[in-house]
């Protein structure tokens, strides 16, 4: 009994730290302040020959004044299964140039082949190797039923080297090393046929932690799209679900394709598609651990909306002074377009960019056009 009289007052201080920093968290928000009246990359773009449905998904990087986006192409039929990883750079966001293909997809329909469709590229620089990783979505792909949705299932991410050291190899080539997480008897009960649908590791004070997601896609109509925190010591893994924190109350019902931020404080933010119209969802997080409540941050508004569905962003890049550039991808406006059978909007993804601005919450703030 001594000892728990003793721990009262360390947890109540613990509990009291933890609610001032949310309390910080929440009084902070993130703001467009310049919008942009097209997408800076398309299907009709040089280099993006032969990509007939566009990009989605990715992230963005600066390194020493040079964007290096690294994105899904969705280059052919079946729609989301004939795919490839890409690498694009640009000096000014505006204009793009094509550096190469990182991997390409089987584009198996059969659901015989695991690497039947390729997803969401995510470089992650290892200064303890000084090495890049990579890290992407593998799905095997079969026709829909009735029932499910089996487009892309039973997704596992794959981690991939750089073979050139250093900052300066994050072009690669890339090695395959294996699967670093995957749907299976230690999954906790909210993931689903999905499998692993996306994984976004960062540390905290030196240790590795992920975002990860997945959705039941077992059963249509999908009625939840979640995400769950992982550890492990390393970059390489053992990766272990924290399933006491799982899946995370950042969202009631949709989440997908969370990137983190560490800021200038020490605090998190993290942005991540939100189904929610024009907009991109973010939360902040103290620790890195636990999230705040997401929040929509609308990325186009009045005469410049050029997109029929705003998607994933790419991240948040840094450019100093609590400013930020913000890349997303998302599906553009064109006549005639169709959706197919589930509602998947078929028109070419593209990526659109806006500058953003961290601020104190409920400061009027202007937004350039």
């Amino acid at each position: 009994m001594p000892a728990r009289t003793k721990a009262l007052p360390q947890i109540a201080v613990l509990l009291l730290l933890a609610a001032a920093g949310m309390a910080r968290a929440e009084d902070r928000e993130l703001v467009v302040t310049r919008q942009f009246d097209g997408p800076v990359l398309t299907i009709q773009s040089v280099g993006a020959e032969g990509n007939k449905y566009g990009f989605e998904g990715g992230r963005v990087i600066k390194l020493k004044g040079v964007y290096h986006l690294f994105t899904s192409e969705m280059v052919g039929d079946p729609h989301w299964v004939r795919m490839k990883l890409a690498h694009w750079e640009s000096r000014d966001r505006l204009s793009w140039k094509r550096v190469g293909t990182l991997r390409a997809s089987s584009g198996d329909f059969t659901g015989a082949d695991p690497r039947a469709a390729l997803w969401s590229p995510i470089p992650v620089f290892n200064e303890s190797d000084n090495q890049w990783n990579l890290f992407y979505v593998a799905y095997e792909a079969s026709p829909d039923t009735p029932r499910q949705w089996l487009t892309n299932h039973e997704g596992r991410i794959w981690r991939a080297v750089s073979e050139k050291p250093g900052i300066d190899g994050i072009g690669g080539p890339y090695k395959d090393v294996g699967v670093v997480l995957c749907r299976g008897k230690e999954s906790d009960s909210w993931e689903g046929l999905q499998g692993t649908d996306s994984f976004f590791p960062y540390t905290i004070h030196g240790n590795w932690y992920a975002f990860y997601g997945s959705a039941r896609t077992e059963s249509l109509p999908i009625s939840l799209w979640q995400v769950g925190l992982a550890r492990a010591p390393a970059l390489a893994g053992p990766w272990t679900r924290m399933s006491d924190l799982n899946p995370l109350p950042v969202e009631s019902r949709f989440i997908e394709n969370p990137i983190v931020n560490q800021l200038a404080d020490g605090s998190y933010v993290a942005v991540y598609d939100n189904h929610q119209p024009d907009s991109i969802g973010y939360s902040f997080s103290k620790d890195g651990i636990h999230w705040g409540q997401g929040r929509a941050l609308t990325v186009q508004t009045g005469q410049d909306i050029w997109a029929t569905e705003v998607r994933t962003p790419l991240g948040l890049v840094d450019e100093g002074n609590g400013l930020f550039t913000l890349f997303y991808s998302a599906n553009q406006k064109m006549a005639g377009a169709r959706a197919d059978a589930n509602g998947i909007n078929l028109t070419p993804g593209a990526v659109g960019v806006v500058e953003v601005h961290l601020r104190d919450a409920g400061r009027a703030e202007a937004v350039n056009r």
